[in-house]
């Protein structure tokens, strides 16, 4: 499973509809957040993401996208959390991080370390790693893509079971590249049962950032490309001098890097609350282009070939 839950889709202030920014990912049983914005643990509760997470990742220290951390770490504390949680952040966040940590005097029930990241470093995990990435924006900040190690080829049981190779532990050894030996002393290759290795998923989330080639580096080829889109092309002086990204710039970034699925997200409270708009000029460009919604969950699916 690799899921997302967008918990805040709005840009430096929330709206009656939309918190600001933050955003809940899972693999496989482990949950990470990205970025957490005021009101982030409420949503969680809302939409039922729960405080299992062993990692909170934030991209820049722009308050709408950090000040909610104190209040999270608050909670889970009340709560009796004793697991350590990670806190990573770009170079030179560390000191205020720490300090927002501590805010309130009572000290936490679990260890929280905070962790500065530099464009190229990874989270290493099994089978994956959280890649930092160098975004444009105002300030140092970092993007994050999780991509998955290539996955074994397609194990051909038909043919398997016409070679005489019995079910069992021997599949298993196949599958994993080693050759076996059957009971009639003929040996099977891996090669003659398992077809070439696929790739794993790639999934990037953007954070606060002009469109840059950085972005579309990392995202080429990614199974979703979640690009923060502020601002209409009517604002697009005003995108470039904040440091931030048009809904069509966003889609360009899209097609440039071979996507397959691109969302929208960061929406200035001018457009929130009535984004049609910004869809309207990024399908213009990337045509299956979305615009997430908080409490929005999305499935990143494997896509194989036939």
């Amino acid at each position: 499973m690799l899921r997302l839950t967008f918990l805040g889709t709005a840009s430096s202030r929330p709206t009656v509809s939309r918190n600001v920014a933050s955003l809940a990912l899972k693999r496989e049983g482990r949950m990470f957040l990205l970025d957490c914005g005021e009101g982030t643990q409420r949503q969680m509760m809302r939409y039922g993401v729960g405080f299992s997470l062993g990692d909170i990742l934030i991209t820049h220290l722009h308050s709408d996208h950090y000040l909610g951390l104190a209040g999270l770490l608050r909670t889970m504390s009340l709560q009796g959390r004793e697991d350590p949680l990670r806190i990573w952040a770009p170079r030179g966040a560390g000191d205020t991080l720490r300090a927002l940590r501590d805010l309130g005097g009572d000290r936490l029930s679990f260890e929280a370390p905070v962790r500065e990241l530099r464009s190229g470093e990874a989270i290493e995990g099994d089978g994956y790693r959280l890649m930092a990435f160098a975004t444009d924006h105002t300030r140092v900040s970092l993007g994050y893509a999780l991509i998955e190690d290539p996955r074994p080829g397609r194990f051909d049981v038909r043919a398997a079971r016409k070679l005489g190779v019995p079910e069992g532990p021997l599949f298993g050894q196949l599958h994993r590249g080693e050759s076996v030996e059957l009971e009639d002393g003929r040996r099977v290759a891996p090669g003659d049962l398992v077809g070439p290795v696929r790739p794993g998923r790639k999934l990037v989330y953007t954070g606060d950032t002009r469109p840059s080639p950085e972005t579309v580096e990392i995202s080429r080829g990614a199974d979703l490309l979640v690009h923060e889109a502020t601002f209409a092309d009517e604002q697009a002086r005003r995108a470039r001098e904040t440091g931030h990204s048009t809904a069509a710039g966003a889609a360009r970034v899209a097609v440039e890097a071979g996507v397959r699925r691109l969302v929208l997200t960061h929406l200035s409270a001018r457009y929130a609350e009535r984004p049609g708009r910004l869809l309207e000029e990024a399908r213009a460009v990337f045509a299956g282009a979305e615009l997430a919604r908080d409490g929005w969950t999305v499935d990143v699916p494997f896509e194989d070939p036939d």
